[in-house]
């Protein structure tokens, strides 16, 4: 799945608005909470990403339109058969270092929007629980001193394991499925 949103963008734009995370975080927050079951439509979604993004000050539109657009992406994109979803982190050709911090940010910043939604993971699946312990753990790492290509390799397969983590932590706690009322039946 195309994506309309790229980091550097995200990044400019966001600065615009002087929100504190960056767009990895941003992306990172959204993520944990559609994938534990925030509609990315909701007035809630908004109201949270106030609370965790913009210091619980009042968001102009223009930034609250920027968030839904990219919620109302990263929503599809999680649910995608294709398995579209990709982490927002910045171009392949940027210094690893600000790569694995953008990384780092991310997975924190998932856990943070996971939070919100899950007091507990008691009725998750074992694999769920799992690859969440595994992002607790990540979101532990220092990355300031990797480099090489060790270190490029790891960093892919983090940023992988965290794509499928998240898109499972969605597929088992935020889809959502069409109330009954919204299925269209036809009588013959």
């Amino acid at each position: 799945m195309a994506t309309r949103f790229n980091y550097d963008r995200l990044a400019e734009m966001f600065a615009q608005f002087d929100m504190t995370p960056s767009a990895a975080e941003v992306q990172g927050m959204l993520t944990g909470l559609i994938a534990t079951g925030t509609r990315a439509d909701s007035d809630e979604l908004l109201t949270l990403m106030t609370d965790l993004a913009y210091d619980g000050n009042a968001m102009p539109a223009e930034l609250k339109n920027l968030i839904r657009e990219q919620a109302e992406e990263i929503q599809v994109s999680l649910g995608d058969r294709d398995m579209g979803y990709q982490l927002l982190l910045p171009d392949d050709k940027a210094p690893l270092v600000d790569r694995l911090q953008a990384l780092g940010g991310w997975v924190q910043s998932f856990l943070v929007g996971f939070g919100v939604n899950q007091s507990s993971v008691a009725t998750a699946s074992g694999d769920l629980r799992e690859a969440l312990d595994d992002m607790i753990e990540i979101a532990k790492l220092d990355f300031d001193d990797e480099e090489g290509e060790d270190a490029e390799r790891a960093y892919f397969e983090v940023a992988e394991y965290l794509r499928i983590s998240a898109m499972m932590c969605f597929t088992e706690l935020g889809r959502h499925q069409p109330a009954a009322n919204d299925i269209s039946k036809t009588l013959h």
